[in-house]
């Protein structure tokens, strides 16, 4: 029935004089598709939706992309919302917590996708933030654990300064003398 036909293809150059038969078909069957497109594109929309967009508008693949321009999600107002949405969570204890925390990697996904990309770290520190007490010792292990990682930090970094020490200095009975 070629319905899509005003979709798919260009329209025809307007028929002229030269215009051959075959032209003359072709033009045919695209003016059916595009009013046919166009009759059931408008039907299938709500009127207020319809009302935004003139008249004037003839052609059902325009039509399509006066629809497309007023639905384009605005990017910005998106990863807003789903930025408010994961750092607002938070758990109540109903339901199970693996589709709980499942659901802020799912929100962190999407922020990925818009170009915002957390890391593990921050989602981490999300999902433990948003839990509640009875929770604290998953809480507590965790920041064991950040101590740990802290303190191995701060003692390779001593280590370090010693080292540096031991070769500009000399030990002497009476204390450290500089090398000369």
């Amino acid at each position: 029935m070629d319905i899509d036909l005003a979709l798919r293809m260009p329209k025809p150059d307007e028929l002229n004089e030269q215009s051959t038969q075959e032209d003359e078909v072709y033009w045919g069957k695209w003016e059916r598709s595009n009013r046919l497109s166009l009759m059931i594109m408008k039907r299938g929309i709500p009127e207020a939706f319809r009302g935004a967009i003139t008249d004037e508008v003839t052609n059902a693949s325009d039509f399509l992309t006066e629809i497309q321009k007023r639905f384009a999600k605005n990017d910005k107002a998106e990863t807003s919302t789903l930025l408010a949405n994961l750092i607002s969570m938070k758990y109540k204890g109903k339901g199970n917590v693996r589709e709980y925390i499942m659901e802020m990697s799912h929100l962190a996904s999407k922020l990925k996708a818009l170009k915002l990309e957390l890391s593990d770290d921050l989602l981490v520190h999300l999902v433990i933030i948003s839990l509640p007490a009875q929770f604290n010792q998953f809480k507590e292990e965790r920041l064991k654990q950040d101590k740990t990682e802290s303190a191995h930090l701060a003692s390779t970094s001593k280590d370090k300064g010693k080292r540096k020490n031991k070769d500009n200095k000399v030990a002497t009975s009476n204390g450290l003398e500089q090398k000369k």
